[in-house]
């Protein structure tokens, strides 16, 4: 079959083109960043870590090394037993169970909610044991959990929330922030991620004062003073140039979300393919739409479909963290809707460059898909 394509390719993600809007913020942060002459853990972090907590709507920020460290960093500040049970969600990027694991702790997967494909709340229950300490949940596509049913069951067995929001910069549930809904927040400023740094960066939010000393120790060697080490920490420093990068372009993210709503409703409003099922719209103001993710009962076809009309397309995820080999003993879990999920799911281009008519391009291929 010969190519059919009559325009321009339209790539999944340039990230050339998104940040090029913010080349001047970055050379004003370089700048800053080069004259002072200070690179780690000084007043560029300092800043974007108030910035990043006002604008979560919280009272700290802790800038680490990464998404993961994130996460993991919150697990082992909390202390928990080792082997405790966390709860978390089956359908999630394998770093939500790494940090559980990584923390010494043992992950308790559970299904999705069919609709929106994040953690079920009337599942939840049913996972929680003498031995659950913690229920993480992971804001995936920047879509916010129903955290009031979450964190209402959670007071009630004694456990802490902690937010997996590393694709949710600036997505709201019930007037309130990610990074704001339960004890404590990791984020990622991986290049990809709406508020995405130029290498890799992390965040932890939380309103708990001693949480957040006992972070800051832990994410410097265990120590605030120089060779004076009051606990096991480990190196997970956001440092002075993503700081500062970060800050620059924070002030604009609540702009780019709405382009990226924007774009969103043209494909819900546009795609009609009887076989190709939409994510929910019912809160698409609410939502960071860090990803646009379609379902198809035939995905490798309708991915050559569409990159024969240059259409560049992602999986996220293609393999559930059950069945990878990191997880030998997880294997025989028995999870057949996020093997569904995993083997259906198709993300399509949504950026902050990309134009309507592209949108339309796409909306027009795919209801014309003869699949």
């Amino acid at each position: 079959m010969s190519c059919p394509v009559t325009r321009p390719a339209i790539a999944f993600l340039d990230l050339r083109a998104v940040n090029a809007p913010h080349q001047e913020a970055v050379r004003r942060a370089t700048d800053r960043v080069l004259g002072s002459g200070w690179y780690i853990l000084g007043k560029e972090l300092e800043r974007f870590e108030q910035q990043f907590a006002e604008y979560c709507g919280v009272r700290y920020c802790v800038g680490v090394g990464n998404g993961l460290d994130a996460l993991t960093l919150i697990l082992n500040a909390y202390d928990f037993p080792p082997g405790s049970e966390v709860v978390v969600p089956a359908q999630t990027f394998i770093a939500s169970v790494l940090a559980v694991t990584q923390a010494g702790l043992k992950p308790v997967l559970v299904e999705p909610d069919p609709q929106t494909y994040l953690i079920d709340p009337g599942r939840i229950q049913a996972a929680i044991s003498p031995r659950t300490r913690a229920i993480l949940v992971v804001h995936l596509y920047g879509k916010c959990c129903a955290m009031k049913p979450i964190t209402e069951l959670a007071r009630q067995h004694g456990l802490k929330v902690i937010e997996d929001a590393a694709q949710a910069h600036g997505a709201t549930y019930q007037n309130r922030k990610a990074g704001g809904l339960g004890d404590a927040a990791g984020f990622s400023f991986y290049p990809v991620k709406n508020l995405g740094a130029l290498g890799d960066g992390g965040a932890i939010t939380t309103n708990d004062p001693a949480l957040a000393e006992r972070l800051r120790y832990l994410r410097n060697y265990g120590s605030q003073q120089k060779y004076v080490n009051e606990y096991v920490g480990g190196n997970s420093r956001l440092d002075e140039l993503q700081a500062a990068i970060l800050a620059e372009k924070l002030p604009r993210l609540d702009a780019e979300n709405n382009r990226r709503r924007h774009l969103a409703r043209r494909y819900l409003d546009g795609i009609r393919h009887p076989k190709v099922v939409l994510p929910p719209a019912d809160t698409l103001a609410e939502d960071g739409w860090h990803l646009f993710v379609i379902r198809h009962p035939d995905r490798p076809k309708l991915i050559d479909y569409l990159s024969q009309y240059g259409i560049q397309t992602a999986i996220h995820y293609p393999i559930p963290p059950h069945h990878q080999q990191a997880y030998p003993d997880l294997r025989s879990l028995s999870l057949p809707l996020t093997e569904q999920l995993h083997r259906e799911v198709i993300s399509l281009p949504l950026n902050t460059v990309l134009h309507d008519d592209e949108i339309d391009w796409i909306i027009r291929t795919i209801n014309q898909a003869p699949l």
